[in-house]
């Protein structure tokens, strides 16, 4: 994608505008320094950091903040391993706090995640309500992990939400998205009078192919984190991922052809030669 077209064609979340569609997660990697160059050749502008201090500082003492370019980045908070919203509000305090402190433009916003279960690590959705109107109202732009249940992403819209995000399946599965349609009615109902509302995947996705899907379908952005970290080369899968988001949206933009069950000729009818009556027969006698 030129540098042209990905500066007209921005994803805006909130008072946020973005140049690349893609937002990656900061968690494991094997290292920090695979981590910050898995980033650069994703060309992300917009990194997601669990603020849980037991999550900043790995067990070699190493702040994963001091692998960041705060200059390059706008880093955005999220809540990972929070399940109640009490716990998820405060941690998205401790974000804002973290940010501000580094004069980051992300700290006015928060991914909010508030699980239900640790096995499916599918989000609660009463909780994920209550966390974002008590988030919204205390002024953070608030972007909601979610199930791709429509009526939920439409509810958490209502609350205040400025982008949600629901999973294409379960967290770190590599799933991709499983559900397309229901994906296809969060959009009609998130983009109904509001074309521009951001809808953003958020998790399951493993490869490539996935997020290029995913795009194709018409969200507005992914966020993934352990299709990369976890592949066999991340370094060459960051960069496949690049790809796969600029290939996604610019085939939506493109209009792919609708689906037939017969055959269409590419070539034209019109002006064709007509075969003479022998080359006909003999043509149908080699089965041609």
């Amino acid at each position: 994608m030129s540098v042209e077209m990905r500066h007209e064609d921005c994803l805006r979340v909130g008072t946020h505008a973005l140049a690349s569609r893609l937002i990656v997660g900061t968690g494991k990697y094997a290292s920090y320094e695979q981590m910050r160059e898995a980033l650069e050749l994703s060309d992300c502008d917009c990194i997601t950091v669990a603020v849980r201090r037991e999550r900043l500082v790995n067990s070699r003492g190493e702040n994963i903040l001091d692998f960041i370019d705060g200059d390059r980045y706008t880093l955005l908070p999220n809540t990972a391993g929070c399940f109640s919203a009490e716990d998820a509000v405060r941690v998205a305090r401790l974000g804002r706090e973290i940010l501000l402190g580094m004069e980051n433009p992300g700290a006015d916003w928060v991914k909010l995640e508030v699980l239900g279960d640790t096995k499916t690590l599918l989000p609660d959705p009463i909780a994920t309500l209550q966390a974002t109107e008590q988030l919204v109202s205390e002024g953070f732009q608030v972007l909601c992990y979610t199930t791709d249940d429509p009526v939920t992403a439409r509810r958490l819209k209502e609350a205040g939400a400025v982008s949600v995000m629901p999973a294409g399946s379960p967290i770190g599965s590599g799933q991709g998205v499983l559900n397309p349609n229901n994906i296809r009615i969060c959009l009609e109902y998130l983009k109904e009078g509001d074309p521009d509302y951001p809808v953003i995947i958020d998790a399951g996705v493993g490869t490539a192919s996935d997020v290029t899907i995913a795009m194709e379908l018409g969200v507005d952005g992914v966020l993934l984190n352990t299709g990369i970290a976890h592949a066999q080369d991340p370094l060459l899968m960051a960069q496949a991922m690049k790809l796969a988001i600029e290939a996604g949206r610019m085939a939506y933009l493109a209009g792919r052809i609708p689906k037939r069950l017969y055959a269409t000729a590419s070539s034209p009818e019109a002006g064709k030669i007509e075969l003479t009556q022998k080359a006909r027969s003999k043509n149908a006698s080699q089965g041609g």
